[in-house]
């Protein structure tokens, strides 16, 4: 991937040369928050939506900013998209990738939302994501030591208290156990 010289009208043109690329890359999140595209994307299609909607986009401009953020999603996912670590994230990479597709209505997408805001949203929706995610496995484990306890309802175990043997138990009852640990884990 070849290094593009940060703009420094980025930064409002505070100073006379660009970061040291030192600097860029101990600032640059890109190489962990590009995970973060699929919900950028929709949350900046969202977005430009809205600003239609109240009126501070055209149909003209609202289709071509949707259209530009389909197509970089696109060449995401195809590993066509070339992420630049001087440009820091994933929300200034894909900014200038659409202001570079779609010309200087690509920089009306951010009217209306400061960067924390679209932060925020972001990781709000990929760990709303995750922990779907993480729902679905934890249910897999579950049915995984339901049957598990099924073929093991005869099996007698000593049962420990304080680390300390207790009465005999059954391993199914002792499996869920487990069973009700994941679901409080769920809820």
């Amino acid at each position: 991937m070849k290094k593009k010289k940060t703009d420094k009208k980025m930064w409002g043109g505070r100073f006379a040369e660009g970061a040291d690329p030192l600097l860029e890359e101990y600032t640059a999140s890109i190489h962990f928050d590009k995970r973060l595209y699929e919900f950028d994307i929709r949350g900046s299609i969202a977005h430009a939506k809205m600003l239609h909607k109240i009126g501070l986009l055209s149909s003209r401009e609202r289709d071509l900013l949707v259209r530009g953020l389909e197509e970089i999603r696109s060449e995401i996912e195809s590993g066509r998209f070339e992420f630049d670590s001087s440009l820091e994230d994933i929300h200034m990479n894909v900014e200038a990738r659409l202001t570079e597709k779609v010309g200087e209505v690509g920089k009306k997408l951010h009217t209306a939302r400061s960067r924390n805001d679209q932060v925020a949203l972001d990781l709000r929706m990929y760990v709303k994501h995750e922990i779907g995610q993480v729902i679905g496995r934890l249910c897999i484990l579950q049915r995984a030591i339901l049957e598990l306890a099924e073929r093991n309802r005869g099996i007698v175990l000593p049962g420990y208290t304080h680390l300390q043997q207790a009465q005999p138990i059954l391993l199914a009852h002792h499996l869920l156990a487990y069973v009700g640990m994941f679901e409080r884990d769920k809820q």
